[in-house]
């Protein structure tokens, strides 16, 4: 299904498609045909992408590459609360740090133009020595050190309240960082054991920009003061809603293949349209519109994976849905199959049904957790209702406590394409059958997130969590809140129980034995009745023919530096 607005682990977006009388056309089979006459191929596996994968050799030096870009990026810092989301935490990993990229098989692997070694020095206490690259420096001058991680750790650990952080998921852990055996040589040293250790400082940011509150929270606003990368913030029009990065001279690694790559603010339903003006070179084709429009379109190639992202329906933690056994029945009252059915009319990779919020179907330790919380029963939803004391009143009439009408609001943003409208259509009336009315309130793409979503001002939403890779970042999507920071649990639900194990999760070093304790929270998760999840969503995008090392990166991170137009 395609995007639209991003949250990452937050890279999230609205996920939504036609309406409740399309329910049962487009179930599709893995590969055959199916009722909607396009042929469906299983969803791909762990470990495979589609990125035309080309040598430096056989890729052009220069040119340019053309993106769309959700919404304008105002917060660029990915530790503070407002930047950790898709868009921006991916352009930050190609003008900062990013000491490790994610490979296709969903393994971390060393960036040399940035570390000549990183690993467990100590299993008690865990320490982990990095080996800098003694050329990296950043765009003032000073080398790359210490100091740097110091920085991000203290910001990020959650223990000054000034610092409004993203997720101190790992930094949390950690009790000291100091120089090593030499300037280049970085010790951080935790407290209790922590398996992700890799996914930390990605990207490093400068101690120089956030040594202080303020700094952290307000020196990254509608700007990128010091980069270390292979490219820089070139043209910032905000006015045009456009944005360029162009290589750094200073950059001392193999230089961009490209002389400039541009994003253009545009909302999702414009993309078609714009790839098919030649005005971007990729776009989602994971509709039935869009792939229509698109797979036989001059120049270009479909192309597909399975990321880490998943669409579902989030439901907002005050009124009536304080109330966990609301949120049940609104869970049990959704016919989650036909949702499904209706989301995968007309595209060419088969959505399976997720039982999971941490692992994806195609990574190792996946089990359906959903039970009874995630399976369709009226009867059993109506139950729920009205033993939450809301009592029915007549066929599709909302029900009724103490007076009051059960009326709830779905926040969805104006940018979304009338497919995405009608499937939170089917959802309003699935829900209308057991006395709950649903609003659609629409509001302007670029508020989406930082007027309602970010600040817990919905009953429903639906956005895509995608990348909360490693599995020890899901905490924060489902942590309690913390005073005002509610990390990026947006319907601000949880309980002591799940964080626990959520925490010790991270802290288990077996795999095995990890992701048992994931599941365990994954069922809490569930019963909580915080997140309905509906599927892993394929990426299907439409790609530039000619351009490579781009498309559909499946678990793996991008790595701009290297995408460019075959000779």
């Amino acid at each position: 299904m395609d995007a639209t607005a991003t949250a990452r682990r937050i890279s999230r977006a609205a996920a939504l498609a036609a309406a409740l009388a399309l329910a049962v056309t487009g179930c599709g089979s893995g590969g055959g045909g199916s009722a909607d006459g396009v042929a469906r191929s299983e969803p791909p596996r762990q470990g495979a992408n589609d990125i035309n994968p080309k040598p430096a050799a056989q890729v052009k030096d220069g040119g340019e590459v053309r993106y769309a870009l959700y919404q304008w990026i105002t917060q660029w810092n990915p530790y503070q609360v407002d930047g950790n989301y898709g868009d921006a935490v991916e352009i930050m990993r190609a003008v900062e740090p990013s000491l490790f990229r994610v490979d296709a098989s969903g393994t971390f692997q060393p960036v040399a133009d940035y570390l000549v070694e990183a690993k467990v020095t100590s299993t008690s206490p865990q320490v982990v020595t990095y080996k800098l690259n003694p050329k990296a420096r950043w765009s003032d001058g000073k080398p790359l050190s210490h100091l740097d991680f110091k920085a991000v750790w203290q910001a990020s650990s959650g223990k000054d309240p000034a610092y409004n952080i993203a997720n101190p998921a790992g930094y949390e852990l950690i009790s000291g960082v100091e120089q090593g055996a030499d300037p280049s040589e970085v010790k951080v040293t935790f407290a209790e054991p922590y398996a992700d250790w890799q996914n930390l400082f990605r990207p490093l940011l400068p101690a120089a920009g956030i040594g202080t509150p303020d700094d952290f929270n307000k020196g990254w606003v509608e700007k990128v003061p010091i980069t270390a990368g292979p490219f820089r913030i070139g043209v910032a029009d905000k006015t045009a809603q456009t944005l360029q990065l162009v290589p750094d001279p200073g950059w001392w690694g193999e230089k961009p293949k490209l002389d400039k790559v541009t994003y253009r603010v545009m909302t999702q339903s414009a993309t078609t349209q714009a790839f098919l003006n030649n005005e971007i070179d990729l776009a989602a084709a994971g509709t039935a519109t869009a792939y229509g429009q698109l797979k036989d379109a001059k120049d270009a190639v479909i192309r597909s994976a399975s990321p880490w992202d998943e669409v579902h329906i989030s439901f907002g933690g005050g009124g009536a849905l304080a109330d966990r056994k609301v949120r049940q029945g609104l869970g049990r009252a959704l016919d989650r199959q036909s949702l499904i059915k209706i989301a995968n009319n007309g595209v060419p990779v088969d959505f399976k049904l997720l039982g999971n919020h941490i692992f994806m179907p195609n990574q190792t330790g996946y089990q359906d957790n959903s039970g009874d919380w995630g399976t369709f029963d009226l009867a059993a939803a109506k139950k729920l209702l009205d033993e939450a004391g809301w009592k029915e009143d007549g066929p599709g009439r909302p029900r009724t406590r103490d007076g009051q009408a059960l009326e709830l609001h779905w926040i969805l943003n104006d940018g979304t394409t009338q497919a995405q409208v009608d499937l939170a259509t089917a959802a309003q009336n699935m829900w209308l059958a057991v006395g709950v009315k649903v609003d659609i309130d629409k509001v302007p793409s670029n508020d989406f997130f930082a007027k309602y979503v970010n600040q817990g001002k919905f009953d429903i939403a639906s956005w895509r969590n995608t990348d909360s890779f490693p599995l020890s970042t899901s905490l924060s999507n489902f942590r309690l809140p913390q005073g005002d920071n509610v990390f990026g649990n947006f319907s601000k639900l949880g309980s002591p129980e799940i964080d626990a194990l959520l925490k010790k999760a991270a802290g288990t070093v077996d795999p095995a034995a990890a992701a048992k304790l994931y599941n365990e929270a994954d069922a809490k998760i569930w019963e909580l009745g915080h997140t309905v999840e509906l599927y892993q969503r394929p990426s299907v995008l439409a790609v530039r023919k000619g351009l490579a090392n781009d498309g559909a990166l499946g678990l793996a991170s991008a790595d701009l530096a290297l995408i460019g137009w075959e000779k």
